[in-house]
């Protein structure tokens, strides 16, 4: 077994792991979305009217879609295939329709999942100097015989461990 797995499985089973955990991915969350008013115009106009392609258009402009589908994202970049996929937008909006004008307020303003918060946690807690050492640039990493973090993007670093780690 790879000797960080196993330093990271025996940590894992310590008592104050999580309390540890949770000082590097504060995971607190937030309050509800803001949902802009005249978007949520629009949608009641388009529910209450049935029209479909006007309802998907206008819950795609909001930042949380109502329900999850794995087609959602796929709209929200290429707003033609609205056009082009009317089963897709029958079947999206036969359940949005089901749900009811309250229910897609209250899942369209959901807080954000504190799983989708932690990206720049790790970092930010690195450069507080949270293991003693400070984040350094590659020139002084690859210096360095101390102990070092590379001050780098998530690209870079990867390129690096591909390089020089395997």
């Amino acid at each position: 077994m790879n000797p960080w797995l196993e330093l990271s499985i025996e940590y894992a089973n310590q008592r104050s792991y999580l309390d540890d955990l949770f000082r590097v991915y504060p995971t607190i969350p937030e309050g509800i979305r803001d949902i802009d008013g005249t978007i949520w115009e629009d949608v009641v106009s388009a529910f209450n009217e049935r029209n479909n392609t006007a309802l998907i258009e206008s819950l795609l402009r909001l930042e949380l879609f109502p329900i999850k589908d794995s087609y959602v994202a796929y709209l929200k970049r290429d707003k033609s295939a609205l056009e082009r996929n009317p089963s897709t937008v029958a079947r999206l909006s036969g359940r949005i329709y089901e749900l009811g004008l309250d229910k897609i307020y209250e899942l369209s303003s959901e807080p954000k999942e504190t799983n989708r918060q932690m990206g720049p946690h790790f970092q930010r807690w690195l450069n507080r100097k949270s293991l003693g050492v400070q984040p350094i640039g590659l020139e002084e990493f690859v210096a360095t015989e101390e102990n070092a973090i590379l001050q780098a993007s998530d690209v870079e670093k990867g390129r690096y461990a591909k390089e020089n780690l395997g």
